[in-house]
């Protein structure tokens, strides 16, 4: 009877662990709408059409690089369905998308889609909903505001920052000079504007005439006239790929030879200085925290190797000299860290934790020194550019990285 009873008990013992340790990894398994046991799903908007369409290339590159790591198999076992949608880049249309992301598709997540005016669209619905809205492919300052907006981060240096180093750069290369701004009316342009005022400070007078321009236009060359006309002899041209290519030909064509400076945002030698012309776009002035594709210098860089091997293999049709090649390539990367740092974890909760969690992340484009770091209090990853100068076929960079704290 007694082995009968310790036979009994063991039974039960033996069922209590079982329980206990299946209860354990069910415990450690936590998922909300969009991820599973075999899949994560990520949502994306991006301008594959409409005026700011040679972003296009950013959201392809995207695709390409969770291909490679699915076929490589996944995170953590889990295969990424990355869902992209053209937004033309309107904000009534990124709404519709978003929309559609969330509750038809039922994404995770919504990663890296484009563009200020689209993201602010969306931003208040996401966080009634409680999505993340992960990597905004944006510059705006208005990303890293964790306490009103704890469900949107965005990802490259903010506009502010930029901007007021070329402001420095100004008043130390040119005091007396004057500026005649072009700038989108949009929030991308008025953010950038924002942070050249606060950055000249008492010097801000400097600016002798600030030209807005709307997307819609087919051109904007009657705006470069006008600011050729108001005596500028710096031009700082705050537009999108299209826009700023116009603008290089523009002053080209009326023999207008200012200190030139383009945005980041505009950088590309496939996308803006290619299509310009590579003579008059001799001396243009911008900033940048990734590697330049074309650059000869970053052959022998293990980063890029693994970045030039990506594309022959996932992309090959890609145009390296395209830097929006460079910025998916490497906000991608930081999406799959965040979703490796989320284990068995899969809830948006825990997705929003990561990704104020990184610490000294360095995607293989970045420029070398330039790491990201987040924490629950900062929402701005990349702090940190480098001037550079357009100079033969390629961007040489000078002078030493620059750390910006984002202001608010």
């Amino acid at each position: 009877m007694t082995a009968v009873r310790f036979q009994v008990a063991a039974f039960f013992a033996a069922l209590a662990l079982c329980t206990a340790m299946s209860s354990e990894a069910l415990a450690q398994k936590k998922y909300d709408t969009g991820a599973s046991d075999t899949e994560i799903k990520i949502g994306n908007i991006m301008p594959y059409s409409g005026p700011a369409s040679a972003y296009a290339a950013i959201g392809k590159t995207e695709e390409a690089y969770f291909n490679k790591i699915n076929a490589e198999g996944g995170i953590n076992g889990r295969k990424i369905k990355f869902i992209s949608y053209d937004d033309a880049y309107s904000p009534p249309k990124t709404v519709e998308q978003a929309r559609k992301l969330v509750e038809n598709d039922g994404v995770l997540l919504i990663f890296g889609s484009l563009g200020t005016s689209t993201n602010s669209a969306i931003r208040k619905y996401m966080n009634e909903k409680k999505v993340p809205q992960l990597f905004v492919a944006s510059g705006a300052s208005k990303w890293n505001d964790p306490k009103q907006y704890p469900w949107t981060m965005g990802w490259q240096p903010s506009y502010v920052s930029e901007a007021r180093i070329y402001a420095k750069y100004i008043m130390k290369e040119k005091p007396d000079g004057k500026i005649g701004v072009l700038y989108q009316n949009d929030d991308f342009g008025k953010d950038y504007l924002n942070g050249l005022r606060d950055g000249l400070g008492s010097k801000a007078s400097m600016i002798v005439l600030e030209e807005p321009y709307d997307t819609s236009e087919p051109a904007i060359d009657e705006h470069v006239v006008k600011l050729k006309a108001a005596g500028a002899d710096i031009f700082i041209s705050i537009t999108s790929p299209k826009f700023a290519a116009q603008g290089i030909k523009k002053a080209a064509e009326i023999n207008w030879h200012p200190m030139h400076i383009i945005s980041n945002v505009s950088a590309s030698v496939g996308g803006v200085i290619e299509p310009a012309g590579l003579e008059i776009s001799q001396g243009i002035l911008s900033a940048s925290y990734t590697k330049d594709g074309s650059d000869p210098q970053w052959n022998a860089d293990d980063g890029m190797k693994k970045f030039y091997n990506f594309l022959a293999q996932y992309e090959p049709k890609a145009n390296k000299l395209d830097a929006g090649v460079v910025f998916g390539y490497a906000a991608a990367q930081t999406m799959v860290k965040v979703l490796q740092m989320c284990g068995d974890d899969l809830t948006r909760e825990n997705v929003m934790k990561q990704a104020a969690s990184l610490k000294d992340f360095e995607p293989d484009t970045l420029l070398p020194g330039i790491k990201i770091n987040t924490a629950p209090d900062n929402f701005a990853p990349i702090e940190q550019l480098q001037m550079m100068r357009f100079k033969g076929k390629k961007w040489e960079l000078f002078g030493d990285i620059i750390s910006s704290e984002i202001g608010h």
